[in-house]
């Protein structure tokens, strides 16, 4: 069976969008949802960070992060995969209610049923990568294992 989620409000699965209100503290600032920590990690070493980290919403750290005007840092693409990968770690490492319903899945197939995002989603045709299902896929295994000191990815 595959298991799909999109809006936080769905249960008991919307936990697992960047948009569900778990916050988290990494890199020794406290981020509202695991969408303010991503979006913001396109803009490190400067002042958008900041901004977007304080967003009031999830939505909006995701238009600001997008935002093409703004300094978008040259190694994003890079890094993008793992930057997604510690703030969805540091989410379920710091919220045991939703850790439990990530491993509650099993061996399920995790997917992102995004109409619009063909890489973090399976888009609306189901032809997009699902990297974000993948993500979590991993990190479910991560907490399966009990390595939690998996902590080498490169952000920067």
């Amino acid at each position: 069976m595959t298991i799909y989620f999109y809006v936080e409000r769905e249960k008991p699965y919307g936990c697992f969008s960047n948009f569900s209100p778990h916050g988290f503290i990494l890199d020794e600032l406290y981020w509202a949802t695991s969408e303010h920590y991503f979006q913001a990690q396109k803009f490190v070493d400067t002042l958008y960070l900041e901004k977007v980290r304080q967003t009031k919403t999830p939505s909006y750290a995701a238009n600001m992060g997008r935002d093409r005007s703004l300094p978008l840092r040259p190694d994003w693409d890079r890094v993008k995969d793992n930057v997604m990968r510690a703030g969805v770690l540091q989410k379920f490492k710091t919220h045991t209610d939703i850790r439990e319903i990530l491993l509650s899945t099993g061996d399920e197939l995790l997917v992102e049923n995004s109409p619009i995002d063909y890489y973090w989603g399976c888009g609306k045709d189901g032809s997009g990568k699902n990297k974000l299902g993948q993500i979590l896929v991993e990190v479910r295994e991560i907490f399966r294992n009990g390595n939690l000191s998996f902590c080498a990815i490169e952000k920067r």
